[in-house]
């Protein structure tokens, strides 16, 4: 760009009078939307600290100029190197707003030390206060993201800066200690995942190449260092990225919700969160859903808001499509304009433009929800199950209209509304740590060869790692199977869902699993029939009484604990089954448990444990299914 150019002139500038060093600016470039525009590449943020964090800022033009007005900003603070960002960077500025991109703090071009978004909160309010002081700033700010960025609009939210107007928080990070990071107690090994694959980009010991190219070797072994928990400070590589080891090492021993889960932690803190209008986005098979839904349900109880909810039968940061896993549901499932559906709101409530907020969809009632299963269950031409469903409006979550339903775990194996008659029924199980059951499919944020995502039969495949051979979970000696007889008409479950057992063990703590399916009869498209996975949950039995405290058992004394999956919704179709599986792992969606009682993450041993369920009058099993009447 030519330094007569006007658009350089007037960042000169804007440059001297806000102390800010600029390291490149990309040359002005047509879009598609009404303006041109131009990237002010790595202005360096102050921090209240003196920390600076390297910011990305897309402005809008015409005629070589930035507008002269005050404009309207989209904040997006990630780790995950803001030059990804292009896109919606300029989607956004060339319709008028302008959009800030920043790597939070000690990621890829930002000072500092990361820690798990912790600093995100008031280097988010530092960031704001930032934008306000510019010359093309109207100090109003809506932000934008997905998963960890999502959670940096929830921790910004929650310091109540004047300048945030609204937030789309997508799959967003929130409530760490109740689900999706320690969930029942356990931990959900993504995110041990997550710090194997990030530790070694980004970070700020990946600036030297010789550190970077360890940590990624470590990461491309992480298989292997799966089966060498736990991890223990210093003898792994991980101990070259100290922050990201002290993290990872420190969260998997804190199994109780308490301080050191805080950050972000909407349930018990509703009050914190700034009353601004919020829009709450996430799938039934994405891995922060129960917490997508636990948000809606108390913010929409304490702030005036708007605050909007849509859930759909996604995995994580998949709105735009519509088969997830193994499974179609549509193509109406996907959100064909993921960018426009936000412009919408954004241009709404940060320019007042009177458009389809509250009057049509997706934004005509507080809730829109996606109703999975009425699909006809053939094969679609890529070889998916046509699962199939349709899109709904409602006025509140859960439901009003639902009805709990108690489907109890029979002592022959069925699942059924009645109450067992026996007064003594148990089955009894050998949970082996060394042999854990395979996660397939599910409620998951990462796939990378360790977990995968979405809507699975439930047998191994040469997609599963750790189960290659196409068996059934079933056939496992340690899943315990209790299922319906097939339906008489079709069944909607949607809400929230909770398992409750009598269960006792051999050993001072073991857990306990349950997942939901749906069973679908033999077809000649699916000659085995499917068992198409709906929602699993885990109870680490220390933490049955409350998930604050930890109380090791007594062995062969019988306790009731509840099981919570994550929520649905789902109609199980005539001549379907409603399947619930018990068991004791999940792996690798959570760590195992090695049975001894040792302290979390500092286990030396492992041993088998056997574990009962006690299913009789005395000790009524069940699932509760939240039941939507016809």
């Amino acid at each position: 760009m030519p330094a007569s150019h006007p658009a350089r002139r007037q960042f000169s500038v804007f440059a001297a009078s806000f102390f800010i060093t600029l390291v490149s600016a990309l040359p002005v470039f047509a879009v598609s939307g009404p303006y041109q525009i131009e990237i002010r590449k790595d202005v360096m943020v102050p921090m209240r600290d003196g920390v600076k964090l390297a910011t990305d800022v897309y402005l809008p033009i015409e005629n070589g100029k930035v507008l002269d007005q005050k404009m309207p900003t989209i904040l997006e603070r990630k780790p995950y190197n803001k030059n990804g960002s292009k896109s919606a960077g300029t989607y956004y500025a060339s319709h008028g707003y302008v959009y800030v991109a920043q790597d939070t703090r000690g990621r890829y071009g930002s000072e500092g030390i990361w820690h798990m978004l912790t600093d995100d909160g008031r280097d988010g309010v530092d960031t704001a206060a930032w934008i306000g002081k510019q010359p093309w700033s109207n100090t109003e700010i809506g932000m934008i993201g997905t998963s960890y960025v999502g959670g940096t609009q929830h921790a910004m939210a929650m310091e109540k800066p004047p300048e945030l107007k609204t937030v789309i928080p997508v799959d967003a990070m929130s409530n760490l200690g109740y689900a999706s990071m320690r969930n029942g107690g356990a931990f959900e090994l993504r995110f041990w995942n997550w710090i194997y694959l990030n530790a070694g980009k980004g970070s700020r010991q990946s600036h030297d190449p010789g550190t970077a190219a360890v940590l990624q070797e470590m990461a491309k072994n992480r298989m292997q260092y799966l089966f060498r928990l736990p991890l223990r400070k210093g003898t792994t590589p991980m101990k070259l990225a100290s922050e990201y080891e002290d993290w990872l090492v420190e969260g998997m021993q804190h199994g109780a919700n308490d301080d050191f889960w805080i950050q972000n932690n909407i349930i018990d803190y509703p009050e914190k969160y700034k009353d601004i209008p919020v829009y709450l986005v996430s799938g039934w098979y994405d891995s922060w859903s129960s917490n997508n839904t636990s948000n809606f349900k108390v913010l929409s109880k304490t702030i005036k808001g708007p605050v909007y909810m849509i859930m759909g039968p996604w995995i994580h940061g998949q709105q735009g499509k519509h088969s997830h896993g193994q499974v179609s549901f549509g193509k109406a499932a996907a959100i064909a304009d993921p960018l426009g559906w936000r412009k919408e709101w954004y241009d709404h409530w940060l320019k007042g433009v009177d458009n389809s907020i509250g009057k049509a969809d997706p934004f005509k009632t507080p809730v829109r929800i996606f109703v999975m299963g009425t699909g006809d269950g053939s094969k679609t031409e890529d070889g998916k199950l046509n699962h199939g469903g349709s899109w709904r409006n409602e006025q509140e979550w859960p439901l009003a209209r639902t009805v709990y339903t108690k489907y109890h775990l029979q002592p022959t194996g069925r699942l059924a509304t009645n109450v067992p008659e026996k007064k003594q029924a148990t089955t009894s199980f050998i949970f082996d740590p060394r042999n854990p059951v395979p996660t397939i499919g599910g409620n998951i944020s990462s796939g990378n060869d360790i977990l995968v995502q979405g809507g699975w039969d439930q047998r191994g495949s040469e997609h599963i790692w750790n189960f290659r051979h196409p068996i059934p979970l079933s056939t496992r000696n340690d899943v315990v199977v209790f299922q319906t007889e097939p339906l008489k008409e079709d069944l909607e479950v949607t809400g929230e869902l909770s398992v409750k057992l009598w269960i006792s063990s051999s050993a001072k703590d073991t857990d306990f699993t349950a997942k939901l399916i749906d069973v679908y009869p033999p077809s000649s498209d699916f000659p085995g029939g499917f068992d198409l996975n709906i929602g699993d949950g885990i109870i680490r039995t220390r933490f049955r009484d409350s998930i604050k405290t930890e109380k090791l058992m007594q062995p062969g004394e019988i306790y009731p604990i509840t099981i919570k999956p994550y929520p649905t919704s789902n109609v199980f179709k005539k001549g379907h089954r409603i399947r619930v599986d018990i068991s004791s792992s999940n792996f690798p969606r959570f760590d195992i448990n090695p049975n001894t009682g040792e302290p979390l993450n500092d286990n030396r041993r492992k041993q088998t444990a056997t574990n009962t369920i006690h299913h009789d009058r005395q000790h009524p099993s069940h699932i509760l299914l939240p039941v939507i009447p016809k």
